[in-house]
């Protein structure tokens, strides 16, 4: 009797455009990696994963906050992470590739995605991994004080973060479920303006004791559209030497700036407020536990 045959990552995954609860997205196979997908969410790339290496990170931006966790963190730490924003789960498949004692909490707002993405991809089951599916603030707001080590914010409606996600009400929540410690890490997105970034930084810096950011050097010289990480904690950050050597050495060079080199990048900036945004009615989250 002949074995069944083993099921192949294209059999598996089902490549083209799927209808999600927030739009749709689409599934496209890396044509460089024989293993890589990306997911794109509306018409914007999401995420990049490669199936057979869950520590390799396309996005220059993930990369820089797995630099700063590796820095921060041995491979023996028992990490308690919430990821706010899931997409394909791609910085939560790095923590439980490099930091395997950990537990991670992923929000993710789409509940049809969060199915997909359990589908689709080679994701840890509970309790290493759950995905929570309910919109970020509601969720964070929720949970109980110091009970996270790392919390990930890379929310992105289309190109944007959502102005409610950015406030300095918010980041409280944040800096409240942290335990002593720990770290709260954003990726940002803007312009050569860098006015959301700077916006930011002071807000961040504005909760924490210190903070830190990590860009190309172009970035936070106006130059071009693109990311930059911007994480606070009430413990210094960023300051080893091997981090910033790690950082330069990438495929995309970045430059770490900490406390007053970020203070001055924030000059004259205004922290961002709730009285600022209209908010919208959050729906009460639930649990995908597979």
């Amino acid at each position: 009797m002949s074995s069944r045959p083993r099921p192949t990552a294209d059999t598996v995954l089902s490549p083209g455009i799927h209808d999600i609860d927030t739009g749709t997205c689409e599934l496209v196979k890396d044509r460089y990696r024989p293993d890589g997908w990306l997911l794109e969410i509306n018409g914007v790339p999401s995420s990049h994963i490669d199936l057979s290496d869950p520590t390799l990170l396309e996005f220059e931006y993930m990369r820089w906050i797995a630099h700063l966790m590796d820095a921060r963190w041995t491979r023996a730490d028992r990490l308690r992470v919430l990821h706010l924003g899931g997409g394909a789960c791609t910085m939560a498949r790095y923590v439980h590739a490099c930091f395997p004692s950990s537990r991670q909490v992923v929000v993710e707002i789409d509940g049809r995605l969060a199915e997909l993405v359990r589908e689709w991809f080679d994701l840890p089951r509970a309790p290493l991994l759950r995905i929570r599916v309910g919109e970020a603030r509601a969720v964070l707001s929720s949970l109980t004080d110091g009970t996270r080590d790392l919390i990930v914010r890379d929310v992105f409606a289309i190109n944007r973060t959502p102005a409610a996600l950015t406030t300095v009400e918010f980041t409280r929540h944040a800096h409240r479920v942290l335990a002593p410690g720990g770290v709260y890490v954003v990726n940002c997105g803007d312009t050569r303006d860098l006015t959301t970034a700077k916006r930011e930084a002071a807000t961040i810096g504005g909760v924490f004791a210190h903070t830190a950011i990590i860009a190309d050097p172009a970035m936070p010289k106006g130059r071009r559209y693109g990311n930059v990480v911007i994480a606070g904690s009430d413990v210094p950050l960023g300051d080893s030497a091997s981090l910033a050597r790690d950082l330069l050495g990438g495929a995309v060079p970045a430059q770490i700036r900490r406390d007053d080199d970020v203070q001055r990048f924030a000059a004259g900036a205004k922290m961002l407020c709730d009285s600022e945004i209209p908010f919208p009615r959050a729906s009460a989250p639930s649990l995908v536990t597979g």
